[in-house]
């Protein structure tokens, strides 16, 4: 009885447009926008643990996008490579093979998503993802060699993030030993990353991703973070060109933040934007019926924190969807708390019936870049819970629904003056 009310509230929602089904009919230019702006979608959204599953998602669902937004002019790609994808790639042949591939098709990478080290699709990831962390050996090799692969594929001329951890998940609950070794790690990092621009001509940076329940997940930790990172080295400035935030709107919107007050607090401390992920999460006002509903959202194979803010302003914090679905109901004539769910829907998505979504959150971002086009070069839209969506949020398929987040972001832009060069 319970999964039929859910079906028919989620069939309901769609039914009343609450999620467009409809493929846009868009056309498109390239990917590199006005003032120097990069835009791709991640292809962590496709299966790919090693290299040949990895390559054979672009060949199937990164070319068929592209086919439909890039208007025959050069085509930007957000490339997610696992460790051992990674170490697949830079092998010598496979390597040239791709930047073979990448001329033919007339695409380039300018960003890589390092965020999960290992298996992120098929299987329970929860928090294995933040594994290995910032304090263990593997995370720097791994980032390391993304580094590598990234310099060698970047065009000429142009900047390459790679997006990682917030250093740690905070129920890991590491020793100051390793807290200490992970400040030491990025400082190798850092040394790592000025040779390798030095020597391939690149400005090349490492975005931490703050996210909930991290060691960084809201920016005031994000500042105080980069003053112990910087205490390691006092008056070395390198860190402040090498490192520092990818700044994901789904992840600050579950915290509450404003965009005008989290990007200025980044900017006063002197912290690099590395990247925008452009991204929305969840909202509601939990009723009896929308936690019916809310149980098709509650998979298990990835994180869905929850942040409850209560009438009095206070933040409760839920490691995960299932957890909060098991609190009790507030006692009558007590208001209902505001949730805020870390669920990537579709940006185009416009959720009624009870449900919202946090875009305001990400429009606010796009209004300080037009504000200051300088803010940040790279974004990438990062919806990777197609999988697992319950069905009503679905397009036909992943190519639709990914066309259809180019519509709406790039229509975005176009209001904000930023418009495909060509």
């Amino acid at each position: 009885m319970v999964a039929q009310k859910q079906e028919r509230l989620l069939e309901m929602l769609s039914l009343n447009g609450a999620f467009s089904r409809k493929p846009a009919e868009v056309q498109f230019s390239h990917m590199q926008l006005t003032d120097g702006l990069h835009l791709a979608y991640c292809t962590n959204i496709h299966r790919g643990e090693s290299w040949t599953e990895t390559f054979a998602g672009l060949e199937l669902h990164t070319r068929a996008v592209q086919a439909r937004v890039s208007s025959g002019r050069p085509y930007a790609i957000g490339l997610r490579l696992s460790d051992r994808a990674s170490r697949e790639l830079i092998e010598p042949g496979t390597f040239r093979a791709f930047q073979e591939w990448l001329k033919r098709n007339n695409a380039y990478v300018f960003t890589i998503n390092g965020f999960p080290y290992g298996q992120f699709h098929g299987q329970r990831v929860k928090e294995q993802v933040y594994a290995p962390d910032w304090s263990q050996p593997e995370r720097l090799a791994y980032t390391r060699r993304l580094f590598r692969i990234l310099a060698d594929l970047l065009p000429p001329g142009m900047s390459g993030s790679v997006s990682t951890v917030p250093v740690s998940y905070k129920a890991f609950r590491r020793s100051p030993d390793d807290e200490q070794r992970a400040l030491l790690q990025l400082w190798e990092c850092v040394d790592f990353l000025d040779e390798l621009s030095s020597q391939s001509g690149h400005d090349l940076h490492l975005g931490l991703e703050p996210e909930p329940l991290c060691t960084l997940e809201t920016t005031s930790e994000c500042v105080s973070y980069f003053d112990r990172l910087r205490a390691q080295r006092p008056g070395d400035r390198r860190i402040d060109r090498h490192v520092g935030v990818n700044y994901d709107c789904c992840h600050l919107a579950i915290e509450y933040e404003t965009p005008t007050e989290a990007l200025a607090r980044l900017q006063s401390a002197g912290i690099r934007l590395s990247k925008i992920h452009l991204s929305n999460a969840l909202s509601v006002r939990p009723t009896t019926e929308i936690r019916q509903s809310l149980q098709a959202f509650a998979e298990d194979i990835y994180f869905h924190q929850v942040i409850e803010r209560r009438a009095d302003g206070t933040l409760v914090r839920h490691a995960d969807l299932h957890e909060a679905l098991a609190t009790p109901a507030p006692a009558p004539g007590i208001p209902l708390p505001e949730w805020r769910i870390h669920f990537h829907i579709p940006l185009h998505s416009a959720p009624q019936g009870g449900f919202d979504t946090t875009a305001d959150h990400l429009i606010g971002v796009l209004d300080a870049v037009k504000a200051q086009p300088d803010l940040c070069q790279h974004f990438e839209m990062e919806t990777y819970t197609w999988e697992v969506m319950p069905a009503a949020m679905k397009q036909r398929d992943v190519v639709d629904q990914l066309v259809n987040e180019y519509a709406w972001t790039l229509a975005r832009f176009a209001e904000r003056g930023f418009h495909p060069l060509g």
